[in-house]
């Protein structure tokens, strides 16, 4: 099941290689709390600072990921789209390297509510109309552009970050957009358990972030 566009989308997609070491993108592992959470917690975390890794190694290295996927093995690119694969490659070949997105715990916490809610359910998508706004409000944020990606069925941030760059089936390739936007210089990531699809991961993306009409 697929869904997305420009500013947003959720995936659950095919299986992908793994990439080269990124030792400068290392990040420290932040644990989930509440109950459900607990039962995998210490990996859980890992993930969320994985992915955010991973998420800045892309904006941050284009090209280079362009290259990882053009050399990939036949066999990881099977259930991909060769059109995505070819789109994602010329994008990621003309994307000028980008800043690295700044960690806000505002919205870690905001991702970390729909992992909750969804994920005991087994439920996907980003819930109702003005949904993420309600908990990116509700947590603190108030951002002039904001946007979420959420991927289930993968427990490995480097999977996690491929599927969405590769977009295969989703209409507009939001989830690569939302990557590579220049409008949103933060993110909050959350991924845990899921009843259906075994792990998800949440990333609110936020630009222009403001508290109640104060800029920061």
């Amino acid at each position: 099941m697929v869904s997305g566009g420009a500013r947003s989308g959720f995936s659950i997609l095919s299986p992908v290689f793994s990439v080269l070491s990124r030792a400068a993108f290392v990040a420290a592992a932040v644990l989930l709390p509440s109950s459900f959470a607990q039962a995998a917690s210490a990996s859980a975390g890992g993930l969320d600072a994985a992915v955010l890794s991973e998420l800045n190694y892309v904006r941050a290295h284009p090209a280079e990921y362009a290259r990882e996927l053009r050399d990939a093995p036949s066999w990881a690119m099977e259930q991909e789209e060769p059109q995505a694969v070819d789109e994602a490659i010329d994008a990621l070949e003309r994307q000028a390297p980008l800043p690295p997105l700044r960690d806000d715990r505002r919205l870690d916490a905001a991702a970390l509510v729909h992992v909750r809610t969804q994920g005991p359910r087994g439920d996907v998508g980003h819930g109702p109309t003005g949904n993420l706004g309600q908990r990116l409000r509700d947590n603190g944020v108030y951002a002039g552009m904001s946007a979420e990606n959420i991927s289930y069925g993968y427990d490995d941030a480097r999977q996690v970050v491929r599927q969405l760059i590769i977009d295969s089936r989703v209409n507009g390739r939001g989830h690569r957009r939302n990557i590579l936007s220049t409008a949103y210089s933060s993110v909050g990531v959350s991924c845990g358990p899921h009843r259906q699809w075994g792990e998800m991961c949440v990333m609110d993306f936020a630009g222009a972030l403001m508290e109640r009409g104060k800029a920061e």
